[in-house]
């Protein structure tokens, strides 16, 4: 093989912290908002869903998959930001 036909190394990717991946992922986070009363006079609430940030020191374990990043948190909640993508809130 000759010189001209050598590929130069690729460049190493640099690896991810819990710290970056955490702030890849959103947690959903579900409140109820009192919405007034009904036609009986109960009081009536509305659930509503917010993505609120995972901080890293909740993060158990972790993999970047290229596409997107998987954040295992300490609890046991698995949480993916493919689905931050996508805006999975109602």
């Amino acid at each position: 093989m000759t010189d001209a036909n050598k590929q130069p190394p690729a460049p190493e990717k640099k690896a991810m912290t819990a710290a970056e991946a955490a702030k890849q992922v959103r947690r959903p986070r579900v409140s109820y908002v009192g919405d007034g009363t009904d036609k009986d006079g109960n009081a009536v609430k509305k659930a509503v869903t917010k993505l609120v940030a995972v901080s890293a020191s909740e993060v158990l374990s972790f993999k970047d998959y290229g596409t997107h990043v998987v954040v295992v948190t300490n609890d046991g909640q698995k949480f993916s930001s493919a689905d931050t993508a996508t805006g999975a809130t109602e």
